[in-house]
């Protein structure tokens, strides 16, 4: 292969990373591919590439066949892996060579990094990817975050292969440093608040309504042809209609009871603890998580104590309209947070974070990709600086009309021991936010009288101590 003909390199022969190269492949680039292990490009050469994939054995061999300057893509997994390939790079490389880091990698590990080959003249950017296995080789949604100039290297191909919502490329620069991967960080938060919600409203219809895994995914069906349309309830109706081979039943009846979690929603939910931004319900659907992996402790629990009695049901076409809206109205508040979020980083870290170019780039290609991202995208164009997406007419408009139905479910699923912790959160949030009084002026009473914290008065400006009494015996 003669030096310097491949438009990009792709480290990380795996699903994603091969996939990603062939994608590349498909749409006119000549990409490189590598992999610390032969097996895996091996493997990535055995599933017939297109003709544009060349596999390479000898990293130097691969990085001597880049154009410059040399775009290497890295795919492989976050953490102590991408520091390896950063250090095995870097002496391969030269000033004006382009790292980018396509994995789920901690936006400060990502800052940390930037700052770091910025100083040896490298440009590294930070680049969310969503999609999955399917997006990632037919297009996923694309989050690329670093140096603004040096992007103009790398648009051609990122957009070139990213998802298509209409004829605009699901991929925008997003700004400086680690907001790209910032910005995936709190997509997968409200993909678990999603998903969460989702698997609420099947245990809602399963164990309140007594109905049938059948029935449920034809609901699931028809629900992703309105305004709940989206790719997760599209891939739940099919879930719910896959039998197992072997026992003919219902492959989802099959399947443990526990989810697993690679770590971004939870850096999500103590993100925003730093920035004092309330993600309650993705807090709520990453301890869902933690406790469905107890499950000795469930096990134990559910033959111990008492279920409560059954609440009285409506009927079925009203019961399942009402938990449509919930789940719709659900949804409206977790995507408010997670750009809640977005926007303290944005203040914290100065990035030229564009609201709407955000939703609009999750409108197809990535797991959060929904019906509505086009009416979050209308609601910043109308506002760029709003301050809450609820606040928005189209939004505001849809929980006031929607508010009694989540309620109603909400209760009804407490009243029948129905586990629904993001449902609760959602409506908690909407509760505590249209609230006059939320109870903080006794906490605040309580934290002046341990520790003199001093308040603020109501009646009057400033900071107050007061010296206060006891008036009962401890």
């Amino acid at each position: 292969m003669k030096n310097g003909t491949m438009d990009i390199g792709v480290i990380g022969m795996g699903v994603m990373g091969s996939n990603l190269a062939f994608n590349m492949a498909d749409h006119g680039f000549q990409v490189a591919g590598w992999n610390r292990t032969d097996d895996m490009t091996e493997a990535a050469e055995k599933r017939n590439p297109p003709a544009n994939f060349h596999a390479f054995y000898d990293l130097k061999a691969f990085i001597d066949s880049l154009k410059k300057p040399r775009r290497v893509f890295v795919m492989i997994a976050a953490g102590a892996p991408v520091d390896w390939a950063i250090e095995t790079l870097v002496p391969l490389l030269e000033k004006g060579d382009i790292i980018l880091d396509g994995g789920n990698s901690f936006y400060e590990d990502t800052r940390r990094r930037h700052d770091a080959l910025k100083e040896q003249g490298i440009c590294y950017f930070g680049v969310g990817v969503s999609g999955g296995e399917k997006g990632a080789r037919r297009g996923p949604a694309i989050m690329p975050g670093g140096d603004r100039a040096a992007y103009e290297a790398v648009r051609p191909i990122l957009e070139g292969i990213a998802a298509r919502a209409g004829k605009e490329p699901c991929c925008t620069y997003i700004g400086e440093d680690g907001a790209g991967h910032y910005v995936k960080m709190v997509h997968n938060g409200i993909e678990y608040a999603d998903m969460q919600l989702i698997a609420e409203t099947y245990l809602i219809l399963k164990h309140v309504g007594g109905l049938s895994n059948e029935r449920i995914g034809a609901i699931f069906h028809a629900w992703n042809t309105g305004e709940l349309r989206s790719y997760l309830i599209g891939i739940t109706a099919d879930i719910f209609a896959e039998q197992d081979a072997e026992t003919g039943r219902a492959l989802v009846d099959l399947i443990v009871d526990r989810a697993g979690q690679k770590g971004t929603g939870r850096w999500t939910s103590l993100e925003a603890l730093q920035r004092g931004v309330d993600l309650s319900m993705i807090s709520a659907a990453c301890n869902a998580r933690v406790l469905s992996n107890l499950t000795e402790e469930r096990a134990h629990a559910s033959a111990v104590m008492r279920a409560p009695a059954a609440a009285d049901m409506t009927a079925e076409a009203d019961f399942i309209e009402a938990v449509r809206r919930s789940l719709y109205t659900a949804k409206i508040v977790a995507y408010a947070q997670g750009f809640s979020l977005y926007r303290a980083a944005k203040e914290e870290f100065g990035w030229s974070l564009d609201f709407g170019k955000i939703a609009s780039i999750f409108r197809a290609g990535c797991i959060i990709q929904a019906e509505f991202l086009q009416r979050i995208t209308d609601a910043y164009a109308r506002e760029p600086e709003l301050k809450n997406l609820m606040f928005d007419g189209f939004f505001l408009s849809s929980i006031n009309r929607n508010m009694e139905s989540l309620r109603s479910i909400v209760c009804l699923g407490v009243q029948r021991g129905v586990p629904i912790p993001a449902l609760s959160a959602a409506m908690q949030y909407i509760d505590a936010l249209r609230s006059g009084q939320l109870g903080a002026n006794l906490i605040q009473a309580q934290r002046d009288y341990f520790g003199a914290h001093t308040f603020e008065r109501t009646d009057k400006s400033g900071s107050f101590h007061h010296e206060w009494q006891e008036h009962y015996e401890k």
